[in-house]
């Protein structure tokens, strides 16, 4: 069993602006940062992992940010995360999360910077950045 750590990871609230944060990594904690069970998921090609609400969609809480094909600004959606997430290192060679190197900070915090309004017409569904 591992010790409980603190870890500097991108904290993504909704409706806010990205921000570098610390926290710790004992379960209830991580837990909170999200609002109830979390999930971790693996949309980007680096070594990092997205921590949201497991039910966040099931519980209706407000839609965040999009996730987008190859995880640029451009490309098409794919799924759009409900409710506040944090984006940690998570090296293939350990079973933990680990806090984010420099590199990967900055560029997680450039790419979900802005918070993201949603509107569905049609069938579609339009982001609107707040700059």
């Amino acid at each position: 069993m591992s010790k409980h750590k603190i870890i500097k990871v991108v904290s993504v609230p909704t409706g806010k602006q990205a921000f570098i944060k610390e926290i710790s990594t004992e379960l209830k904690s991580l837990q909170a940062e999200v609002g109830g069970y979390m999930q971790a998921i693996y949309p980007f090609n680096d070594e990092v992992a997205l921590i949201c609400n497991d039910e966040g969609k099931l519980m209706n809480l407000p839609l965040n940010r999009a996730l987008k094909l190859n995880g640029t600004a451009g490309n098409e959606i794919y799924d759009i995360i409900a409710g506040d997430f944090f984006i940690c290192y998570a090296p293939y060679t350990s079973e933990n999360f680990e806090s984010m190197p420099d590199d990967l900070l900055q560029k997680y915090l450039e790419l979900f910077k802005y918070p993201e309004r949603f509107l569905i017409k049609n069938q579609t569904i339009y982001i609107y950045p707040e700059k």
